[in-house]
């Protein structure tokens, strides 16, 4: 818990002052009346009554602390609903998704797993889907509409090679589209797409670099986030590494699924049987760096309730909110709590 105004604290030492006053005043009231027999006393108050006329001043007290510590404006990180979310789905497309080991392949039972996720998403989170293999594209830009969603994820084509690093990015560039994050240049080089250059024949005046990212830490950013599925390790683009450092300079989680078994294999792919071997440590590495979550599924059961995990938890952010109100209402309500017992245990016939 933090407060905006630490410096209201200062009142809570007049409680003890406050408790010491109230002794006394009890003391004094004691001495100022004269009983013939302290027999009499005790009747006429009963067990009951002497600890019954202490609770409505404890309460008062107590009131009174809590008070204080509203005025100081304490913030707490709680869980509420989120405004709104934005999602990327970074997909792995490659050849070895046709691996087998997972009915009735892999590629099959992550399309449908994903139809199911998305249709438990609330309407107010809004995805964009990327597909990465030897290269990047994003086959859908960010909607809140579930059928174009759901075609995206259907019309997905197989291809080599395995550029998690390049989706990742990919990914990141959707999310924050104002990131001015060049996929094409950090793969070929700063010069790459401007105008009388090419990688082999760099332009002579180069232009201006865009002013430094605002660096900000891990997991800060609470509007969206991105969830990469994977079965194998990178063979070409970026470093996975790097690219999730990236992402964690500008606060964004990556959720991380690895999909498949250690034993999973391609049969008779080009006359052969390829090994198709899941890389979790990168994937594990990734979620770690954006201060995610890393979910392994070894099948399309275990990938559905990877997907109901990640659906609730977009669902609601944990965000820091002052919550003074909370303690007004909790003040109000002790004190209120005191005057009804005064009025039941003390009323005057």
């Amino acid at each position: 818990m933090h407060f905006i105004w630490p410096q209201a604290l200062a009142a809570l030492v007049l409680m003890p002052v406050l408790v010491w006053f109230y002794l006394w005043m009890l003391r004094r009231r004691k001495a100022a009346i004269a009983y013939p027999s302290l027999l009499i006393v005790r009747q006429a108050i009963g067990n009951s009554a002497r600890w019954r006329r202490h609770v409505p001043p404890a309460l008062i007290g107590v009131a009174a602390t809590v008070a204080v510590i509203g005025v100081a404006r304490p913030i707490m990180s709680v869980v509420l609903p989120a405004d709104y979310m934005t999602l990327v789905l970074a997909m792995d497309v490659s050849r070895s998704m046709l691996a087998e080991d997972v009915e009735p392949n892999r590629i099959q039972a992550a399309q449908a797993s994903v139809r199911e996720f998305l249709g438990k998403l609330p309407s107010d989170v809004r995805v964009g889907i990327v597909s990465f293999a030897g290269t990047a594209q994003v086959v859908q830009p960010i909607t809140d509409n579930r059928e174009d969603l759901v075609t995206a994820i259907d019309r997905f084509e197989l291809q080599r090679g395995t550029a998690t690093g390049s989706g990742l990015l990919l990914a990141l560039a959707t999310l924050l589209p104002e990131a001015g994050i060049n996929l094409e240049q950090i793969i070929y080089g700063e010069d790459f797409g401007r105008w009388g250059a090419s990688p082999l024949r760099p332009r002579k005046e180069a232009a201006p670099k865009p002013p430094d990212q605002k660096i900000v830490p891990p997991g800060s950013y609470a509007n969206g986030a991105i969830v990469l599925l994977s079965d194998g390790r990178r063979t070409y683009g970026p470093d996975v590494a790097e690219a999730a450092r990236e992402a964690a300079r500008r606060g964004v989680r990556v959720y991380t699924v690895a999909f498949g078994t250690p034993n999973g294999f391609i049969p008779g792919f080009e006359g052969s049987n390829y090994w198709a071997r899941v890389d979790e440590q990168s994937l594990r590495a990734i979620a770690a760096i954006t201060e995610a979550e890393f979910f392994r599924a070894a099948n399309s059961d275990d990938l559905k309730q990877v997907y109901e995990h990640l659906s609730s938890k977009f669902s609601m952010e944990r965000r820091y909110t002052e919550v003074s109100s909370l303690f007004a209402a909790l003040a109000a309500t002790l004190v209120l709590i005191a005057v009804v017992l005064s009025l039941v245990w003390f009323r005057r016939r």
